[in-house]
């Protein structure tokens, strides 16, 4: 279906074995379409479609619940202003439909009543869901319940959190990360499915046959939405528009069907004009002014369909009337406030979005023994990198790492083994921006000192 249209639409049907295009004014009682001639003369008469309105949704529901053979009719759906232009071309390319350039032409314009169909699904039976099984992978009803997973798993939702998963490898036990859904098999049989996180979104490679521009890349970096409608094709001969965004907990793509989202007349107090509606109907962002929160106070943010959510978000990125300051201090925030569940300090975050690697020490992994190591912020993928203080001191030789400044000391000391006379004595590795031993590092390296001397044998008088 084409999306480069203008706001009035109209819609043409056909007949199956009769290529006669007529333009749809109404439903009969029959649920058959009501038609004129498709004229400029006729055009009152015609089913007025506007963009962002719910009449063509309307209309297709009607026609599937009345009608008794919705498959004798084709529909197609052009701008109002080019009725007399494209009815006739598109007659003449309906006697020969599988010719490659005709085809192309028609299925621009297609559109599918049974896109329009309500869906088939109820809620999951929770009684088809195969815990035995699901226990093998250390997920359990309580588990799901606690994070709050469950219930939107049961309407065919993605988990909200990530949830730890045990898989087997190699005889031992691995644990991971990742998003998770419940999906059907073509024998209609309930799988889990697994939404592994990713170190960055994967836009170099086709997605359901579409191929992303540097712009679109851009987009989905930064805001996590791709700013247009994109035609996808989840199987072949199934070409649709459909929004593009990014799961920001996974990094993985999710593709969202144009006429799956009905934009609204009003978001959070602010009644949206048709141009805005226009935009986000087709991918773009929209800054608003005044919208109310929940607590009834008043604030301005972009605002753009996000279809991991199936819905609008609010974006704090990039808006035209915010301060530099404002600005420097998201992209700050832009670095992760966490590593491996350590909390970074301002210093450290700091340190990070000016591209240098930073010291962590107390790190715990998963037999719950401390490590401490660097890591690196790289916005481009939107991932830290992590190095033990061997690999470090290699890229430090090499030039590959841009050292903390902030904590040259702690630095030295930690991984490059130098000391100065305050540290020479300290033998723990020193804590983020430490300088000099503290006291109790003192006291301790004191007392190990006087252990030594006296447990040092006397020297006796050689006769």
């Amino acid at each position: 279906m084409n999306e480069k249209v203008n706001d009035q639409e109209i819609l043409l049907v056909t007949e199956k074995d009769n290529n006669e295009v007529k333009a749809v004014t109404g439903i009969n009682e029959d649920g058959t379409p009501k038609t004129v001639k498709p004229t400029k003369e006729n055009e009152p008469d015609f089913l007025k479609i506007d963009k962002n309105a719910d009449a063509l949704e309307n209309f297709f529901k009607n026609f599937l619940n009345q009608c008794k053979d919705p498959t004798h009719f084709n529909f197609f759906k052009i701008p109002s202003d080019m009725i007399e232009s494209i009815a006739p071309v598109l007659k003449e390319m309906l006697n020969n439909p599988e010719s490659p350039s005709n085809k192309e032409f028609i299925d621009q314009y297609k559109v599918l009543p049974e896109a329009f169909a309500p869906k088939a699904y109820q809620a999951l039976d929770e009684s088809r869901i195969n815990w035995d099984q699901l226990a093998q992978l250390g997920i359990s009803k309580e588990k799901l319940e606690k994070s709050g997973s469950l219930e939107p798993m049961l309407n065919w939702q993605k988990s909200p959190v990530l949830v730890t998963i045990k898989t087997e490898a190699l005889g031992e036990s691995v644990y991971s990360d990742a998003r998770l859904s419940f999906r059907e098999d073509a024998e209609g049989n309930l799988k889990l499915r697994i939404h592994n996180i990713r170190n960055a979104p994967e836009l170099n490679y086709p997605f359901m046959g579409a191929t992303f521009t540097q712009q679109d890349k851009e987009n989905l970096r930064q805001t996590g939405n791709a700013g247009r409608l994109i035609e996808i094709e989840p199987k072949e001969g199934m070409k649709m528009q459909a929004f593009v965004s990014v799961d920001k907990l996974t990094n993985e793509l999710v593709a969202l069907r144009a006429d799956k989202i009905k934009i609204p007349d009003e978001y959070k107090g602010v009644v949206l004009s048709n141009e805005q509606k226009k935009d986000l109907a087709e991918g773009k962002d929209v800054y608003l002014e005044d919208m109310k929160s929940k607590k009834d106070t008043l604030f301005s943010a972009t605002i753009q369909v996000n279809a991991d959510r199936r819905s609008l978000e609010i974006l704090f990125l990039n808006n035209p009337k915010q301060s530099q300051s404002h600005k420097q201090t998201e992209e700050q925030n832009d670095v992760p406030k966490t590593f491996r569940k350590k909390e970074l300090t301002e210093d450290q975050r700091a340190s990070l979005t000016e591209g240098k690697t930073v010291y962590v020490s107390d790190l715990t992994d998963r037999n719950g023994k401390n490590y401490n190591g660097y890591i690196t912020w790289k916005p481009e993928d939107r991932k830290t990198d992590f190095m033990f203080p061997t690999d470090y001191k290699k890229a430090l030789e090499q030039g590959t790492v841009k050292p903390d400044d902030r904590h040259k000391t702690q630095v030295a000391v930690n991984s490059e083994g130098k000391t100065n006379e305050a540290t020479k004595k300290v033998k723990e590795p020193l804590e983020q921006g430490q300088t000099a031993p503290t006291e109790k590092q003192k006291e301790k390296q004191e007392n190990k000192q006087e252990q030594e001397e006296t447990q040092q044998p006397s020297r006796g008088v050689r006769r």
